[in-house]
């Protein structure tokens, strides 16, 4: 059983940073892709970004260039988001997941792609 555990949330004033960890078990981590969603009140999920198996990226397309990195640790089975220069409007839960289908060929941005997902961890960015 596959289980993805996010860490990192938590309250910080516009401008700073955080950065999230999802560790991962149950799944051969080096060979799957991952990706951050994330869902703030009243709106639908959103992709934030998606990193592969072999290491490519993919990023939500609004966002300022190098103001969010995804980063993978295979050592570690763990994916890493990190968030700088974060806004007000950056506040929702935020959710690993972890692609379906291992080796995949491309990098995965889209929900139906991923068959396992975390519980979420907070963030709140204060203006």
């Amino acid at each position: 059983q596959v289980q993805l555990v996010e860490s990192g949330g938590g309250l910080v004033q516009a401008g700073g940073s955080l950065r999230l960890s999802c560790a991962v078990s149950g799944r051969t981590f080096s060979s799957i892709g991952m990706g951050w969603f994330r869902q703030a009140p009243g709106k639908e999920r959103e992709f934030v970004a998606a990193i592969s198996w072999n290491g490519g990226t993919e990023y939500f397309e609004d966002f300022e260039r190098g103001r969010f990195t995804i980063s993978r640790d295979n050592a570690k089975n763990t994916v890493y988001l990190q968030m700088n220069s974060l806004k007000p409007e950056d506040t929702a839960v935020y959710y690993c997941a972890a692609d379906s289908r291992a080796y995949r060929a491309i990098v995965p941005t889209t929900p139906t792609l991923f068959g396992s997902w975390g519980q979420g961890t907070q963030v709140t960015v204060s203006s």
